[in-house]
C-alpha cells in the first residue's frame, strides 16, 4: 500500500486512459467532466459506454477490449455494481491502474471490485476524483479535495 498522492501521481502519469460511464446527455455528469478535463490536459482519453457510439463529439467504445491499442489506466464512473464487471475486464486485459470515481454522491466505489482488483495486482484508488490532483486539478477540485477529504482514501 502507498499514499493517495503517490497513487494519484502514478495513475495520472498514464497517457492512455479510458473513462467508463461517459454519458450521451452530459449536463454535470462526473464521468463527462473527467473525460473532458483529461482530454484538455493532453491525455489520449477514450470514452466507454455500451449504449453510445459517440459522446462529447468523440467515438465511444462499448467496452475496454474494443479500444484500439488498449489503455494504461481506467476511471470507473458507473454504478458500483457495474464497477465489478469493469474491474474483472481490467484484470483480463492487464490494466494495472484503476480509479473508482466518487464525488459528492455515492459514486462508483465497490468494495467487492476493490478487493478483486487488488487481489489481481491492480492499484485501485477507491474514492475521490482524478481531477483533485495535479496535473489535472483546478481550484474548484482542490477545494473539493479538502471538503470531501473523508471520502478520499489515505492509502491504496
Amino acid at each position: 500500500m502507498h499514499g493517495i498522492k503517490d497513487a494519484a501521481s502514478e495513475f495520472l502519469a498514464s497517457t492512455r486512459v479510458a473513462v467508463t460511464g461517459v454519458s450521451r446527455t452530459p449536463k454535470n455528469h462526473g464521468s463527462n467532466n473527467v473525460y473532458k478535463r483529461l482530454r484538455e490536459r493532453g491525455y489520449e482519453v477514450f470514452a466507454v459506454n455500451p449504449n453510445a457510439d459517440e459522446v462529447e463529439g468523440d467515438p465511444c467504445y462499448q467496452d475496454l477490449k474494443s479500444i484500439p491499442g488498449g489503455v494504461q489506466a481506467v476511471v470507473i464512473g458507473t454504478r458500483p455494481e457495474i464497477a465489478e464487471d469493469t474491474m474483472r475486464e481490467c484484470a483480463e486485459l492487464g490494466i494495472t491502474q484503476v480509479w473508482m470515481h466518487r464525488g459528492p454522491g455515492a459514486g462508483s466505489v465497490s468494495d467487492v471490485a476493490t478487493a478483486y482488483g487488488r487481489q489481481h495486482g491492480i492499484t485501485v484508488i477507491n474514492g475521490g476524483c482524478p481531477l483533485m490532483f495535479p496535473p489535472t486539478a483546478d481550484f474548484g477540485h482542490k477545494v473539493m479535495r479538502f471538503v470531501y477529504a473523508g471520502k478520499i482514501p489515505k492509502q491504496v
